[in-house]
């Protein structure tokens, strides 16, 4: 059976997001226990160098991609094997939740409501913002459950936006000159 285009595209950025969620995952288990503590940082910068000197690359590469994306906040982070995760248990949320949400949109195709798609974001909205404002600290449990939810809302939403921009691609709608068509 072959795929038509966005379910192609769907299917690809999925599996992608899922391959780097697993890495995420697998990282700190193949490291030896405590060979990567706390590694508090600044998010957009690379601020744990120094402590990944002496990792193997490919987790390191994993490791230096949460060190730019992520604050990898010790208390906000899961311990694996004595190490500390990648990235925060809410960005790890995120991303499987992503995953997961471009998977299901693909199985289902069709489009979630806007509002349900935001009513899922509320839950990571409320509990990030109630952190933010207020003396209120939410475990990795919940910030990895609320992560999650918001992920899928995402996955879902970025299938729906592939689905519908190869929809008005196949009806001339909006077609922008210089395609690559001959």
């Amino acid at each position: 059976m072959e795929l038509r285009a966005p379910r192609r595209y769907m299917l690809f950025i999925a599996s992608i997001l899922a391959a780097f969620s697993l890495a995420v995952i697998i990282s700190p288990l193949t490291l030896p226990a405590g060979s990567v503590p706390e590694l508090d940082g600044s998010i957009g910068v690379v601020d744990n160098w120094e402590r990944l000197r002496d990792v193997p690359w490919l987790q390191k590469a994993v490791y230096l991609i949460g060190d730019v994306n992520c604050h990898q906040q010790a208390e906000r982070s899961f311990q694996v094997n004595g190490n500390q995760m990648p990235f925060c248990a809410r960005d790890l949320g995120i991303m499987m939740g992503a995953a997961a949400g471009t998977m299901l949109f693909m199985l289902r195709g069709r489009r979630a409501h806007r509002e349900l798609l935001l009513l899922i974001l509320m839950p990571m909205a409320l509990d990030g913002g109630l952190q933010a404002l207020t003396s209120y600290e939410s475990d990795n449990a919940i910030r990895l459950a609320t992560g999650a939810l918001a992920g899928l809302a995402v996955g879902w939403g970025a299938g729906a936006l592939v689905q519908n921009f190869f929809e008005r691609r196949d009806e001339g709608i909006a077609v922008p000159k210089g395609d690559g068509q001959a």
